[in-house]
Parts: structure tokens; C-alpha cells; sequence
């Protein structure tokens, strides 16, 4: 199978879910500061460069995302949140929907700070599947949605450049095992459930140096 053509029909298909499902963040960065301030900077820093590799670089993300995530964890009329965390069910309980765009503009509005991959023979085998993607499994590259240097497409897909190689191979791994599931048409879980451990370790270090 031509890698190109999954990589064209993958993007075509998340960018078909990622058009009708998203809209635009409007609200005011300012007016996050202390719900930064006394909630947020324990586990993501002030600035959103978290130090903690379990907890997401927030920095830079794009509003959009941020605001999408942060309303999957909500739990709502009696139903269960899309995106299940025990942590983050109960801090995004209390916002309003107007606090969670104004976080999500606040952090999008912060730098991300670069960091370095540390396993340069793990990087290698990242970077092939990043950009090249797997064509013996049918996966198409990272880069397709994500872009060459991981800054994403705004309203569309996320940043991953620099993102704590912990968190994303969490989340790879999650999406592989059904316990994350927001992702639209189940895309993100399709990819990861071709990848190997080693490969999940792989890419995920390969964003980490991404800039």
C-alpha cells in the first residue's frame, strides 16, 4: 500500500472531523491570570512550559485544542466526560465555559520553550516514522497533520513540538488501549494501535526535539 495515499486520505478525513467539530476561542487572556495563577501553575507552570514530563506543555498550544480538551473533561447532564482523568474532571468542574476560553487563549499566548530528545538512537527511528511514516503497517507520517517541525495547524491539529516525550507516549499508548477516546473518527487511535512500544518511545522523543 502507497503510504502517500493513506497519509492523503488521513489527512483528508481529519480534516473533514476537525472543520465541523471545531470553532472558534473567544474570550479574554487576561482574565485567566489568577485561575493561572492558584490552579493551573502547580502542574503546568505559570507560562504553561510544565517541568513535570506527565504533565502537557501547554505553551503555544493552539486555543482551539486547549479549549477542546479542557471541555472533554467535564463530566455533564449525568454523562461521563469524553476524555476521562480523575484530576481534571474535578478542576474544570467549577468553569464556566468563559474561564476555560479565556485559559486556552492564555496559554496559546505563552512561548513553548525547546527541549532536547535524549535517546539519539531512539530519535532516528522517530524521525523515520514522523516523516515517512510506516508504510509495511499502513501508517501515514505524523508530519501529514502535524507538520515537518510538529506546530500543527491551528483549529485543526495540535502542537506537538517540544511536548515532554513522557506525556505523548502516555497518550500514544492510551489511544491504543481505548482508554483515551476524544479523538474525532477515531483516528488517533487507529494510528496507535499499529504502533509498537519501541515505536511509540520512538516518535515520542522525536517531538520532544522538535522546534
Amino acid at each position: 500500500m502507497d503510504v502517500r495515499l493513506v497519509a492523503a486520505a488521513l489527512a483528508g478525513s481529519l480534516l473533514s472531523a476537525a472543520a465541523s467539530g471545531q470553532i472558534a476561542v473567544k474570550g479574554d487572556p487576561a482574565k485567566a491570570q489568577q485561575l493561572v495563577t492558584q490552579v493551573c501553575a502547580a502542574c503546568h507552570a505559570a507560562d504553561g512550559n510544565s517541568v513535570i514530563p506527565t504533565n502537557p506543555v501547554l505553551a503555544g498550544q493552539h486555543p482551539e485544542y486547549t479549549f477542546k480538551q479542557l471541555t472533554n473533561f467535564k463530566a455533564e447532564n449525568g454523562k461521563a466526560p469524553e476524555r476521562p482523568s480523575p484530576v481534571m474532571t474535578a478542576i474544570v468542574a467549577t468553569l464556566s465555559r468563559d474561564d476555560i476560553a479565556n485559559a486556552a487563549l492564555y496559554f496559546g499566548g505563552q512561548e513553548a520553550k525547546p527541549r532536547a530528545a535524549r535517546n539519539a538512537e531512539l530519535v532516528k527511528l522517530g524521525q523515520s516514522i514522523y516523516r515517512g511514516g510506516v508504510a509495511a503497517k499502513a501508517i501515514a507520517a505524523c508530519a501529514s497533520c502535524h507538520g515537518p517541525n510538529g506546530a500543527g495547524i491551528p483549529a485543526q491539529f495540535p502542537r506537538l513540538a517540544g511536548q515532554h516525550a513522557q506525556y505523548t507516549g502516555d497518550q500514544l499508548k492510551a489511544f491504543r488501549a481505548d482508554a483515551r477516546a476524544n479523538d474525532p473518527n477515531r483516528m488517533m487511535r487507529a494510528v496507535a494501535s499499529k504502533l509498537s512500544d519501541r515505536e511509540i518511545d520512538a516518535v515520542a522523543q522525536y517531538i520532544q526535539g522538535l522546534r
